[in-house]
């Protein structure tokens, strides 16, 4: 084949690498909730958590003025259907209707919602004759109608997170069932969930298993850390007790008779507080940071559990803020990795080296440096889209693109850092800065992200309109 030849063929096969389906790298969830007196505004969150390594927020009902806030954010929302508003939504699909285009519709697809959880740890509430196992049922199928409607089914998934307490027993987790009272209920909801390819939530924490057994649960084995393991009758082996806990709702629902179909499992809930009641030792710190450490690389790691290990695990991290205002004892309202007035209860590394002002100090508090938003905007590679993808979009930019790229060449001013996110990210921008700027032209296969940022560091200027 002669050189001209191959020249020639180049835009067509780098187009072909674009194409083709790259994994992405694992990033991390986490939960947002509000019920405190003295929290950030949303906006602030926002602009904030897109220095970090988070992709994925979740919240416990639609506030608009979060879903305002994270438009255009790169950041993925999950939204709740509140406990006291199921058995409304499960009374006529023109409620639950209703409800989608008062709370979601006016705000897609600028905020990218990807899942409404209806209602949370409905079936494992204290307040048992109002909550109706058949209204849940009924309110997911209802919403997923109306998803259905609006041809939004296969963005928005429909789901409801569960307690462990839906199980019988947890251990060992091959021999798990889920309690014979929520048999049928269980069976309707997981034939749901695989019909409509939406993911089984539960929270799981290993910190309330070691709180109330903590002379037969040993403390690194909660913390994520025990290399000896636990043995199952079955084989499997666990270093820590959340793999057994997600185990064990994999052989509840294997149990029911879904074996061979595909049900994907997140850990919608899991942390350890910082303090906790004169009793709670466990609770510390210490503690708090060693788990939520260890969970963050749990999560980030694309491995699965013994039963599955090829079966990725989406996380959900428990929780973003403490929560003055939150019910229960002391250890519920400090589940946090920030206070309140944005001061980090403890040092967990958030940092994503590649997400749009990501150099910044990264804090809540009144002295933090903050991204500020304007009109301008720029396109850069999402953080966590995986590296191959990335370099074939770099070579096609600064190729058939037609993007100058001399200044990420060696001692040009974007050269540093010589890592192919930041190269990429330079060239991304100047090519949607040619094209006009439209949303498609910062697509390149999923891998780009518009932000309202200026990406621009040192000497290295992004070009805007």
């Amino acid at each position: 084949m002669t050189m001209s030849l191959i020249l020639s063929l180049l835009p067509i096969l780098l187009l072909l690498l674009l194409l083709r389906p790259f994994p992405t790298v694992s990033a991390v969830g986490i939960n947002y909730g509000t019920l405190g007196n003295n929290l950030p505004p949303p906006k602030k969150v926002a602009q904030l958590l897109q220095a970090t390594l988070i992709d994925k927020v979740k919240i416990y009902d639609t506030n608009p003025q979060i879903l305002q806030a994270f438009s255009n954010s790169g950041i993925d929302l999950i939204v709740a259907v509140e406990n006291d508003h199921v058995a409304n939504i499960s009374s006529a699909k023109s409620a639950a209707e209703d409800w989608f285009s008062a709370r979601i519709a006016p705000f897609v697809p600028a905020t990218s919602i990807v899942a409404i959880a209806v209602g949370n740890e409905y079936l494992a509430t204290e307040d048992d004759d109002n909550m109706d196992p058949n209204a849940l049922i009924q309110a997911m199928q209802n919403l997923h109608e109306v998803l259905l409607s609006r041809g939004l089914d296969r963005k928005i998934k429909i789901t409801t997170p569960h307690s462990m307490a839906v199980l019988a027993t947890s251990f060992p987790p091959s021999a798990s069932t889920f309690a014979t009272t929520l048999m049928p209920t269980m069976t309707a909801i997981v034939t749901f969930l695989a019909d409509t390819g939406s993911p089984f939530m539960v929270n799981a924490y290993p910190y309330f298993a070691y709180r109330d057994n903590p002379t037969t649960v040993p403390i690194e084995y909660a913390l994520l850390g025990n290399s000896t393991g636990v043995h199952d009758p079955k084989g499997y082996v666990y270093t820590n007790m959340l793999d057994a806990q997600i185990d064990a709702i994999r052989s509840a629902i294997i149990s029911l008779g879904f074996g061979n179909r595909s049900i994907h499992i997140t850990v919608s809930e899991s942390g350890w507080p910082s303090k906790g009641e004169p009793g709670e030792t466990a609770a510390s710190p210490d503690n708090a940071k060693t788990y939520n450490s260890r969970l963050i690389r749990r999560a980030q790691s694309n491995k699965g559990t013994p039963m599955k290990p090829n079966d990725k695990i989406d996380i959900f991290l428990f929780a973003l803020f403490n929560e003055n205002k939150k019910e229960g004892g002391s250890s519920e309202r400090n589940f946090g990795l920030f206070n309140g007035d944005g001061s980090k209860v403890y040092d967990v590394d958030l940092r994503c080296e590649f997400c749009s002002g990501s150099k910044m100090d990264f804090g809540f508090e009144s002295g933090s440096k903050m991204v500020q938003r304007g009109p301008s905007v720029w396109c850069v590679a999402k953080p966590h889209a995986e590296e191959r993808l990335v370099q074939g979009v770099l070579d096609f930019c600064c190729g058939p693109g037609g993007v100058d790229c001399r200044d990420v060449y060696e001692n040009g001013p974007c050269f540093g850092p010589n890592k192919v996110h930041a190269h990429a990210s330079y060239a991304m921008n100047a090519y949607y800065q040619m094209h006009g700027r439209n949303y498609w032209n910062c697509d390149f296969k999923g891998s780009g992200l518009v932000t309202f940022s200026d990406p621009s560091y040192g000497t290295c200027k992004y070009s805007q309109e």
